[in-house]
Formats: C-alpha cells, sequence, structure tokens
C-alpha cells in the first residue's frame, strides 16, 4: 500500500498540479497586492478628485437592515444589528474583474509566443524511396 502510495504521488500529473497549485497561490498574492496596493487606491484617489471630497473605500458601505444601526463604519454597524454589506461586495467584485483581466493579459501574452514558436512551418519529409521510384517512372513514362 505504501508503494502504491508513492507511485501516485510521484505520478508526473500530481507533481504539476501541485506545482501548478504553489504558482497560482504566490500568483494570487501578486495580484491581490496588485489589487489592494496600486489599483484601488488609484480608483479611490481618481474618485476622490472627480468628486472633490477624500476618495472612495467601498468596502465601508453598507446599509442598516434594522432601526437599531446607526453607525458610520460598517465594524460597528455589525455590532448593532443586521447590515447589507454591499460595498464589501463591490470591492471583491471590482478585485475579481481586475484578477481576470490581469490573467486574460497574462495568457493572451503566452499565447503570442506560443504562436510565434508554431509560425515556423516544419520542413516537409524528405520523400521515401518508393516515392522517388515513381517519380522517376513517372517522368519517363511522360518522356515517352
Amino acid at each position: 500500500m505504501l508503494k502504491e502510495f508513492r507511485d501516485f504521488a510521484m505520478k508526473g500529473n500530481v507533481v504539476d498540479l501541485a506545482v501548478g497549485v504553489i504558482i497560482g497561490a504566490a500568483f494570487g498574492s501578486i495580484v491581490g497586492s496588485l489589487v489592494g496596493d496600486i489599483i484601488m487606491p488609484l480608483i479611490g484617489a481618481i474618485t476622490g478628485l472627480i468628486t472633490g471630497g477624500g476618495g472612495l473605500d467601498f468596502s465601508n458601505y453598507f446599509t442598516g437592515l434594522s432601526k437599531a444601526v446607526n453607525a458610520t463604519n460598517l465594524a460597528d454597524a455589525k455590532k448593532q444589528g443586521a447590515v447589507l454589506a454591499w460595498g464589501s461586495f463591490l470591492t471583491l467584485t471590482l478585485n475579481f474583474i481586475i484578477v481576470a483581466f490581469v490573467l486574460f493579459l497574462v495568457i493572451r501574452v503566452m499565447n503570442k509566443f506560443k504562436r510565434k514558436e508554431e509560425a515556423a512551418p516544419p520542413a516537409p519529409p524528405k520523400p521515401t524511396r518508393e516515392e522517388e521510384l515513381l517519380t522517376e517512372i513517372r517522368d519517363l513514362l511522360k518522356k515517352g
């Protein structure tokens, strides 16, 4: 049983999957930082310029679902009662769209490199000896 498990764990597909998951997690961290540390602050700054305020922080937008909720931030509002945290949903949706777009760009670049590699057609195969003989016979018959 131990040998079977070792054989299973060392199969190429399992190792490839493990490498893919690890690289995916690292890439997810990079994209998460891109979104959270670069893109969302830029969006906040742009919306702040447009609205004349200090920028938007979507994650703190909510609607209280009971009259007991009168807090101004989401954490306090959740302590007071039921809230519809639509700002968090909006932030996560924007994050997803940005991550999907970044992945699209990465895959697009990878596909361009693949197409360049595939663009060079392989040389046609050399005719076999039989084909060469048949070509000679055809040419002799044409001559008459």
